[in-house]
C-alpha cells in the first residue's frame, strides 16, 4: 500500500494556473505600491525657513492622513487578497486576469493617492479617489465570490467596504473634507471578520 505522504501531488490541467505564483507577484506590488505611497510627502512644500511645527502642521497634517488612509486600506486588501489565494491553489484563465485587473487597481494607488493628498478639497479628486477606492473594494469582493460561490462572513466582509466607499464618494461630490471620515469606517469588514471568524471557530 502507497503511503499518501509519497504520491504524487495532482498536476494542474492546461487551462489552470497555480495561484502560489500570482501570489509572489501581488506581494511585489503590494509592497511597491505601499512604499510609493509615502515617496511624495517630503516634497509636500518647500519651505523659506526652517519649519516651526505650526508650519509642519500645516502642510503635512491632511497629507499624512491620507496617506494612513491608503496605507491602511492597502494593508487591509493585501490581507484579504493573501487569505483568498490560500483558499484558491488552482485557478482559471479568468481567475488569474480578475487577480490582474485587482493588482492593477492597487498598482494605481500611490497616484490617486497622490492627488487626493495634494488637492483634498477638490471635490472632482476626491470623487477620483474614492471611485477608485470602491473599484478596488468591488474586485475584492467579485474574486471573493467567485471562490466561495455564495454567502459568507468572508462574502459579508469583503462587501462591506464596498458598501462604505460608494456613499463616501458621493459625500466627496459635495464635502470633499468630510469624505475621509466616512472611508475610514471602511476597516469595519475587519471586524466583521473577526466577529464572525470567532462565533464560527477555525474549522468553519
Amino acid at each position: 500500500m502507497t503511503d499518501p505522504k509519497f504520491e504524487p501531488k495532482a498536476e494542474p490541467k492546461p487551462e489552470q494556473f497555480e495561484m502560489r505564483r500570482l501570489e509572489s507577484l501581488s506581494n511585489t506590488i503590494f509592497g511597491v505600491a505601499m512604499t510609493l505611497l509615502a515617496y511624495d510627502l517630503p516634497k509636500a512644500a518647500v519651505f523659506t525657513g526652517a519649519p516651526d511645527w505650526n508650519d509642519l502642521a500645516r502642510v503635512y497634517s491632511g497629507k499624512l492622513i491620507g496617506f494612513a488612509l491608503s496605507f491602511i486600506i492597502a494593508g487591509v486588501f493585501w490581507i484579504s487578497h493573501h487569505r483568498r489565494l490560500a483558499r484558491q491553489p488552482v485557478g482559471s484563465r479568468g481567475a488569474v486576469m480578475l487577480n490582474l485587473f485587482f493588482l492593477l487597481s492597487i498598482v494605481l494607488l500611490p497616484v490617486t493617492n497622490g492627488l487626493y493628498t495634494n488637492y483634498p478639497l477638490s471635490s472632482a479628486v476626491a470623487v477620483l479617489y474614492g471611485l477608485h477606492l470602491s473599484a478596488i473594494a468591488g474586485l475584492n469582493a467579485w474574486l471573493w465570490w467567485r471562490i466561495l460561490g455564495g454567502w459568507s462572513h468572508e462574502i459579508m466582509a469583503s462587501l462591506f467596504p464596498l458598501l462604505v466607499f460608494i456613499p463616501g464618494t458621493i459625500v466627496a461630490a459635495f464635502a470633499p473634507h468630510a469624505a475621509p471620515f466616512l472611508w475610514f469606517i471602511a476597516f469595519g469588514g475587519l471586524l466583521i471578520q473577526r466577529f464572525y471568524g470567532a462565533r464560527t471557530g477555525p474549522g468553519a
